[in-house]
């Protein structure tokens, strides 16, 4: 390990929420000077370009392109069907929006301590993930995040293509024929739906994070504006008024559990990417553009979100006294066929720009880090499509012990994952890290610990699984079930910090000498 110690870049450490004077002085002090001394050999099984810190210089990242992410990913169906279900639940219009609101301030904070960590590194999750559980260990924390989103990245082409199908039959009535029969689950035009859809998301990440970037960037301004458009068209469907509760409000006690637990949940939900929010942040302009993205991104755009929840449900229920489950089961309503089509296909663009930044770049990165010698971001990106089209997604998604116990177990060790993750960068280590040392497997590097496996980041995670296993499904747990990502990430947070090797003095080395220029 190298023996270069270097003083705290600013804003890093001394205190984490704060940032430089401006992008200038934050791209200055990214990261120390790099080592005088040659450098431990660099190792095929753990570099390669795609996993590579990205350079300072060229990065294209700004606060734009971050509140992009949110503006896609806040409005996608399923957080709207999770949103409106609190109003089924019994919660009015403003208790809504305090437990979301209580999400969004949580999410900011947790947000921009995993963003800043990309900043500075320039690397992927997965070669993060080697600064706490080892050159080898990081391994399983890359495939768990990769392998619930690869799931989930099938299960959203499939409910996407649901939405295609609605589109297609309105333009072309007579394709309702081919909507009738079964072919391994899903009719003739339900494949012809999801291979279209399959391929065009291919086709985007396969040229690379840069155009997702600007993928994201288009579908933004579209879906905002979609959204706050069937919300208008509604509120005036109900004559200029809605109802701001059902008729089984709740109150007291209950009221302000179920507010929490939402509050809880929302949190829970953006659990899988506030791990691998640095595969992003890594090609960041500045800290401060992280942090203008995330809030403009998260507490702005959830508040807004918010409404328009309270909107659709609040409309829909007046007119009817039904409480809807999401936004597309309005758009299927709408009486013009042109703006029924315009409306499926904004949601089209939602759909797939909430799968690609949230269930497409984890398992690239996570595949690519598992076969750096074979794989790079293009080849990755096939493979994973390959295997969310194999294991005919549609089949699970109708399978409700797939969805709750298999998909909902993983998840569940993603609260552990973080809890270590945060603990040991920003309260072990203080931001401290070698990023050149993240590549070699010398058993002298600094992230090698026994045969490239940390064995006190695995003692705080084991436990900490468990219980938020046992908590998240536990019948005798099921009033805090809610709070289970938050059990398993303070536990293991603090388990970790115990555990941990705080007196030991921590190099902090430049990624530079072995940057690559930010294609990705």
């Amino acid at each position: 390990m190298s023996n270069v110690t270097s003083t705290t870049p600013i804003g890093e450490t001394a205190g984490i929420l704060t940032d430089p004077a401006g992008p200038a002085a934050a791209e200055s002090t990214t990261a120390p000077a790099a080592p005088s001394a040659g450098m431990l050999p660099r190792s095929p099984r753990l570099y390669n370009k795609d996993l590579a810190p990205t350079k300072v210089a060229g990065r294209k990242w700004n606060a734009y392109s971050i509140f992009t992410l949110w503006a896609n990913d806040v409005h996608s169906l399923g957080n709207y069907a999770f949103a409106i279900s609190l109003f089924a639940l019994g919660l009015g219009g403003w208790q809504i929006l305090m437990a979301l609101g209580i999400g969004a301030v949580l999410l900011f904070l947790l947000l921009n301590l995993s963003g800043y960590m990309g900043y500075k590194t320039g690397v992927p999750f997965p070669v993060m993930s080697r600064i706490s559980f080892g050159v080898h260990g990081a391994q399983v924390a890359a495939l768990l995040r990769g392998g619930v989103a690869i799931v989930w990245f099938g299960i959203q082409t499939y409910l996407a293509s649901v939405v295609f199908r609605v589109a297609a039959v309105a333009v072309v009535p007579s394709l309702a024929s081919l909507d009738s029969n079964n072919i391994l689950g899903l009719s003739t035009l339900g494949w012809i739906s999801f291979l279209i859809l399959w391929v065009v998301q291919v086709v985007i990440v396969s040229f690379g994070m840069e155009m997702i970037r600007k993928y994201e960037a288009f579908a933004g301004p579209v879906i905002l504006v979609t959204m706050a458009a069937i919300a208008v068209w509604m509120f005036m469907e109900a004559g200029g008024s809605i109802a701001l509760s059902t008729d089984q409000s709740l109150t007291g006690g209950e009221m302000w559990r179920t507010i929490f637990a939402g509050g809880a949940l929302w949190v829970a939900i953006y659990g899988t990417f506030v791990l691998n929010f640095c595969d992003f942040t890594r090609s960041s302009t500045s800290r401060k553009a992280i942090s203008r993205g995330n809030f403009w991104g998260i507490p702005v755009n959830m508040l807004a979100f918010g409404v328009i929840v309270v909107v659709l449900a609040g409309a829909q229920f007046k007119i009817n006294g039904t409480v809807i489950e999401s936004p597309a089961d309005i758009v299927q309503t709408i009486p013009n066929t042109l703006f029924l089509v315009l409306a499926c296909l904004a949601l089209l663009i939602l759909t797939i720009a909430v799968n690609l930044m949230a269930n497409f770049v984890a398992p690239v990165y996570a595949l690519t880090n598992l076969f750096p010698r074979k794989l790079n971001f293009r080849r990755a990106g096939m493979v994973s499509a390959i295997i969310g089209l194999v294991i005919l997604p549609w089949n699970l998604y109708s399978n409700p012990v797939v969805i709750v116990y298999f998909l909902g177990g993983l998840g569940a060790l993603l609260g552990p994952l973080f809890g270590v993750v945060m603990a040991d960068y920003w309260l072990i280590r203080k931001a401290r890290v070698n990023v050149p040392e993240l590549y070699t497997e010398d058993p002298s590097g600094a992230y090698f610990f026994k045969r490239g496996f940390n064995p006190r980041a695995i003692a705080a995670l084991v436990p900490a699984s468990v219980i938020a296993i046992l908590i998240a499904f536990v019948p005798a747990f099921a009033a805090a079930s809610s709070f289970s990502w938050f059990f398993g990430a303070g536990i293991a947070a603090v388990t970790y910090y115990v555990i941990g090797e705080r007196r030991r003095t921590y190099d902090d080395v430049s990624g530079e000498p072995i940057a690559v220029d930010s294609a990705h």
